[in-house]
Order: C-alpha cells, then sequence, then structure tokens
C-alpha cells in the first residue's frame, strides 16, 4: 500500500465482552501493528439498545448525567441521561433505568417490572429545558405496556375504586378509568426519536407478552395473563381517549413501551442504527475513508432486519466503499448479506473455545484479527 491508508471504525458492542467504544479502541490497536501512521476514525455505533446513550454522547462530545430513579422492581437505581455536542439534545437509555441487567434472574417477573424510571429520565431532561430528545428502547425487563412511564409523565391509571394501579403489566387487567389530566404538557412541545428496531403490535401471537415475555421470565401463563392485560388496557385507551395505535408496528417494543410512546407522546419511531447514522454524522467519515469496519457480537441472516453492521454497510455501499465486518460468532447463513453491502465478513476467533474465554478476550481476539485482516488489504 503505497499511501497512508485511512478507516472508519464503526462498530456496535460485543454483549458481554466489550463496549463498542472498547470494540474500536482494539480495532486501532490491530491496525497500527501494521499500519503505525494510519489515519483511523472512531465512531461507536449501536441500534437503540444498551450503548446507545453512551456512543450518541461520546461521538458528539456530550456530557453524561446521572440521574436516581425508580428501577424495573420499584427499588432505586442508578441511571442516566446523555446532553449531545450541540447542548440541545438528549440521548436516553431505556434500559439504563428498566434494563435487564438490573434484575437478578431469580427475582425477574413481568407481571411487576415497571418503565417508570423512563418516564422520570424524560422528565429530568424537560426540567433541564432540552427540546429534543433521541429515546433507545432496546433491552427492557419491562412487560407494563408502558404503563409505568405513563404515570411518571403524570397520566393517572385508576382502577374501578378509583385508586392508581400498582406498578406491573398484571395489574392491567383492572384498568377502568384513563386521567390525563395531570400529563405533563411540556412533552407536547419537544421532538422525541425514539430508536426502535422491532417490528411487533402490542398483542397477540407476534405481541410484545408472546414474543418477548419468555426472555423476561414469564411463563406460558405469565404470557397469557399479560397478553390479555395489555389488550385490556389498549381497549380502555381507544374506548376513553380514542387512541387506537395497538397494532402499529412497533407498539410492542419493550414490553409494549413502544404503545405508550405512541398514545401519549409526540414519538416518532424509527430505526435505530439510521438515528445513529444520522447524529454522528457517519456519512462524513464514509466520505473520507478507504476502508470500513464494522460488528458486533454475531452477524447471521438477523442482521439484515436492521442490526447495526447492516446499517453502516448500507452506508459503505450507497459509496461505493469497502466494508468489512468482524464478530464473536459468524453464522452459516451469510450470504444474503454479500449482496448488501458487505465485502468481507470475519469471525475474531482463532479456534473454538468455550464461551466464557471467548468473552473474557475479547479486546485481543479483536486486535489480532484485524492485523492480521488489515495484511492483505490492496
Amino acid at each position: 500500500m503505497d499511501k497512508i491508508p485511512t478507516f472508519l471504525l464503526a462498530p456496535d458492542s460485543f454483549k458481554g465482552s466489550m463496549t463498542a467504544d472498547e470494540v474500536c479502541k482494539a480495532m486501532e490497536k490491530g491496525i497500527r501493528q501494521v499500519f503505525p501512521s494510519a489515519v483511523c476514525y472512531k465512531i461507536p455505533m449501536a441500534d437503540g439498545g444498551e450503548g446507545t446513550a453512551q456512543s450518541l454522547t461520546k461521538a458528539t462530545g456530550g456530557t453524561f448525567y446521572p440521574v436516581e430513579v425508580t428501577g424495573p422492581l420499584g427499588k432505586p437505581a442508578k441511571a442516566f441521561y446523555g446532553l449531545l455536542g450541540d447542548k440541545r439534545t438528549a440521548v436516553i437509555e431505556m434500559a439504563s433505568a428498566a434494563g435487564l441487567q438490573l434484575v437478578e434472574p431469580h427475582t425477574l417477573n413481568p407481571l411487576y417490572t415497571t418503565t417508570y424510571g423512563v418516564g422520570q429520565l424524560l422528565e429530568r431532561c424537560l426540567d433541564k429545558g432540552i427540546s429534543r430528545v433521541i429515546l433507545g428502547i432496546g433491552g427492557s425487563a419491562t412487560n407494563d405496556g408502558g404503563a409505568g412511564f405513563a404515570q411518571a409523565i403524570g397520566i393517572r391509571l385508576l382502577d374501578a375504586e378509583g385508586c392508581e394501579l400498582p406498578f406491573g403489566g398484571e395489574a392491567l387487567s383492572r384498568l377502568t378509568r384513563i386521567d390525563l389530566s395531570g400529563i405533563d404538557r411540556r412533552i407536547d412541545k419537544i421532538t422525541l426519536e425514539v430508536a426502535c428496531d422491532v417490528t411487533n403490535p402490542l398483542c397477540g401471537p407476534s405481541g410484545a407478552s408472546v414474543v418477548f415475555g419468555p426472555q423476561k421470565g414469564a411463563t406460558p401463563e405469565m404470557v397469557r395473563q399479560l397478553d390479555q392485560a395489555l389488550s385490556h388496557y389498549a381497549q380502555v385507551i381507544e374506548s376513553q381517549i380514542g387512541i387506537a395505535v395497538a397494532k402499529r408496528p412497533g407498539t410492542g417494543a419493550a414490553g409494549g413501551l413502544g404503545f405508550a410512546l405512541l398514545a401519549f407522546t409526540p414519538a416518532r419511531l424509527s430505526p435505530g442504527v439510521e438515528l445513529m447514522i444520522r447524529y454522528t454524522g457517519l456519512q462524513q467519515y464514509v466520505d473520507k475513508a478507504d476502508y470500513i469496519f464494522t460488528g458486533e457480537g454475531r452477524i447471521d441472516s438477523q442482521t439484515l432486519y436492521g442490526k447495526t453492521p447492516f446499517g453502516v454497510a448500507q452506508a459503505a455501499k450507497e459509496k461505493g466503499k469497502p466494508l468489512i465486518a468482524i464478530a464473536g460468532q459468524v453464522g452459516e447463513d451469510i450470504e444474503p448479506l454479500y449482496s448488501h453491502g458487505f465485502t468481507a465478513i470475519h469471525s475474531i476467533l482463532p479456534h473454538p473455545m468455550p464461551l466464557e474465554e471467548a468473552l473474557r478476550n475479547g479486546p485481543r481476539y479483536v486486535e489480532q484479527a484485524m492485523a492480521a485482516i488489515v495484511r492483505y488489504l490492496p
């Protein structure tokens, strides 16, 4: 290679092993073993789930703000939001307030987990005078239809005796009346963009409870209870305030938080990686790069459905740039990816090994794989 090469490094996190930022750093180390003077643009990516707030905030030179909220089990939890470099846009990661990582496996029960803390984060942003909010809604421990979120922004969910419903999706079966008189009207004046890569509706065979409930600890009986409760919830909202959005794609995201966002706020749901590309200014770095690298923990046929590597590949393809993806696991069904902007796909693992070993040594394997790959670049 005659000239100094320019690389764009735009991976997602390798869950359980490395954040997207750590992947970027390991990628760069591998490249510099071969090209010490290479230009490396590091843009950590995400698709709306865990890591979205960190990636966007760091990429734009923003600031993190810690907030104590009500966690998914109703106990205090430490969450955060990011204020982007423009000082006008906040990014919230719902998983930081209501994510699976906040619940011990033996206490996980989607009948009672709540999204209340997510609403508290939004309220804190409103208190700061923020006019634009990006909300990533992946990785939830909840199945409450966003009821807790609604309560946190001032909506009252009442039973037949006029008492406020307790937290959790199970209680929604007792919902009798919706009181919107106390809703925080500042929400009407903000731009709320929701990073959502799920197209499931709220209820039914492809709804929040049936598809995602088991991942959150729901037994078959719990799934039935929750699906019926969410259906009743949607019916009450439709009959009392005339909002019928339960069948819209994405309303089943994050245990139905997508439904509450569409029902009670001016939210707009968009694929998470599209928002990341727009707010990080990724396209300008694609223009500058000779080679583009992306990656995440596993790449397979599901990558086509809005995952980070697919979004980066589309940006590269648009400019005719080579896109190389790395992953901890590579599925046997990746052939379709090559017609969608992927030039090559590589596993970082040097040999078969236990999962624990792969996770523990992720940064070293990324560095080694990158050094080996770039040696073959023309």
